[in-house]
């Protein structure tokens, strides 16, 4: 099992736990391709990943009327400055950066649930 492959088992695991119904992507094109079928509140989107990135799929979520309304939770090593620029330039809701706290994932995502739910109210 590779690093990818952990960290999604991880994330999918404690967002479980805390009774979040979860579904998992291998990569910003599988994403994509099941959105519209899922609709989710909360996407959380590795920003290296195979064929599409997170800043594109993020990107393209943002650029679909469809799914332009779907949280967004960025997940990454890289920390810097620019890299949080250019999350929120997309217009991603949040930016975790690797190593990350599980207790702190469950939070930006129930939070994020919360807003998205009371959105559609």
């Amino acid at each position: 099992m590779d690093d990818d492959e952990v960290i999604r088992q991880l994330i999918a695991v404690n967002l479980t736990l805390e009774g979040f119904q979860v579904e998992t992507a291998c990569d910003g094109q599988d994403c994509l391709d099941r959105v519209l079928d899922v609709m989710p509140d909360v996407i959380t989107l590795d920003v290296m990943m195979p064929r599409l990135d997170g800043w594109v799929t993020a990107a393209r979520l943002r650029n679909d009327e469809e799914t332009s309304h779907i949280k967004v939770v960025l997940i990454t090593a890289r920390a810097q400055e620019h890299d949080r620029q250019r999350g929120l330039g997309i217009g991603v809701d949040a930016y975790l950066t690797k190593p990350f706290d599980p207790a702190e994932l469950i939070q930006v995502v129930r939070d994020l649930a919360v807003s998205a739910r009371a959105g559609r109210a």
